[in-house]
């Protein structure tokens, strides 16, 4: 299918990495040829709004548009940082007021959601005419293009991540035990690698925003289903295999994890990993530069998710992030050049160095840095065996992604011992069912 072409693309051009590096790690944005200056009443202002404003990409997009600005002096960049949270709810508390920003960070889970309200441009009119259009992973393009009912390109992609474990392989070592290859392995560790008593915990569980997501990429990780749904619409995850699975997962909650966790988001379980109180976490590739910025490299790794109960390795399709602009942006031109160069080969790979995600970019996917970062050949490692697989959650639904995140609560009450997987499972995979059969109805 063609969203598995896009790994496959990727498993391509990840194998071709050494030589023809097409930009140093070295380089530095604000080296650009510096232009005339415009006055700033000649200047068009566009406004970014970055959906996932941690404190180091707020400050790498302020040295990306610095570095825009001076290669395009006659558009002023105004710059929103909305914390990951938020974000979604942001974006449409400004779409039902028509105050939306020209350009806006977009996940491919919420493409479809916002295609169907018709606030997004298509792009394909302008990256026609883009000088790297064929640069890009084409599975990639495609898989977005499979997210809408008319097949346009809404979003240009700049990144991919991948589901990992970050583990502490220091203490890995002292305890002479290897990162989790199965999930019983997984289990275990957990318990070998929990020592309360140093305030060092097996795990750091994520039991607050994001809790959703996350857990839906440890339950296919686990089954080895790549189908959400049963060819009569059911969908499959109430099913016994992932009730035992959840209740294992979430039973790891004040055993093998602080109890605070119960409120974690990506920082804060991030935060537990780095600043040593947990030995383990699940989180996708994207947190490295945390790792990097607070650990010495001999002190953590990256593995990819354990086999599934299939001997298979399984990872979410679509997981990809670019840039949008809405329909309502009265400079569409000025947004159009600034989405092009945040998705150019150049910045791509500047990007996705620093915070440790793998490129879209054909070109950006040959630099030196791709072959020279652990994780990212985990990553490869993974990609190149003929046991991957993808699981293709049900991203053309409009309302998916306000399902995922409406789980978090569900989560919580199953941490604090208030619902039963069962019940839970049952009720979250009961909302994506109805959803399904509308879209099923209206495709009749």
């Amino acid at each position: 299918m063609l969203k598995k072409a896009m790994f496959a693309a990727m498993a391509l051009t990840l194998a071709l990495t050494a030589g023809c590096s097409f930009l140093g790690s070295d380089t530095q944005p604000l080296s650009a040829v510096n232009k005339p200056d415009v006055p700033d009443a000649e200047r068009t202002t566009i406004v970014f709004w970055n959906e996932n404003a941690a404190a180091d990409r707020t400050e790498y997009y302020r040295e990306l548009i610095d570095w825009f600005e001076k290669e395009n002096p006659d558009i002023h960049v105004e710059y929103v940082g909305l914390p990951k949270k938020a974000a979604r709810l942001k974006i449409n508390t400004a779409i039902a007021t028509n105050e939306m920003p020209d350009v806006c960070g977009l996940q491919s889970a919420w493409i479809a959601e916002f295609c169907a309200k018709g606030v997004l441009l298509d792009l394909d009119p302008y990256f026609d005419r883009c000088p790297y259009k064929d640069d890009l992973l084409p599975g990639v393009l495609q898989a977005n293009r499979d997210l809408t009912e008319d097949g346009g390109l809404y979003q240009l992609p700049d990144t991919m991540g991948m589901e990992l474990l970050w583990y502490r392989s220091d203490w890995y070592r002292e305890q002479g035990i290897d990162p989790p290859q199965t999930w019983d392995e997984f289990f275990a560790d957990t318990a070998v690698m929990n020592h309360p008593e140093q305030g060092r915990y097996g795990f750091s569980i994520r039991g607050g925003d994001g809790a959703g997501i996350q857990l839906l990429r440890a339950m296919f990780a686990y089954s080895g289903d790549t189908s959400f749904f049963a060819s009569d619409g059911h969908c499959v995850i109430d099913d016994p295999v992932y009730v035992d699975f959840v209740r294992r997962y979430l039973g790891l909650y004040r055993k093998d994890t602080a109890t605070g966790d119960i409120t974690n988001g990506y920082q804060e379980m991030v935060a537990a990993f780095d600043f040593g109180q947990a030995a383990l976490i699940q989180h996708n590739i994207g947190s490295y530069g945390s790792h990097a910025k607070n650990l010495p490299s001999h002190a953590y790794a990256a593995a990819i998710l354990p086999r599934s109960r299939k001997g298979t390795i399984v990872q979410e399709a679509n997981n990809v992030d670019g840039y949008s602009i809405f329909r309502s942006s009265q400079h569409k031109e000025a947004a159009w050049r600034f989405v092009q160069f945040l998705c150019s080969p150049e910045v791509q790979s500047w990007w996705n160095e620093r915070i440790g995600q793998i490129p879209v970019s054909q070109s950006a996917l040959q630099d030196d840095w791709v072959s020279n970062r652990q994780h990212i050949q985990a990553a490869r490692e993974a990609l190149d065996s003929p046991d991957f697989r993808l699981y293709e959650p049900p991203m053309y639904l409009p309302d998916y992604r306000r399902i995922v995140d409406g789980a978090d609560a569900y989560i919580e009450q199953v941490m604090m011992g208030k619902m039963s997987v069962e019940d839970f499972l049952r009720t979250w995979g009961g909302q994506f069912e109805r959803e399904e059969q509308k879209y099923r109805l209206n495709l009749q």
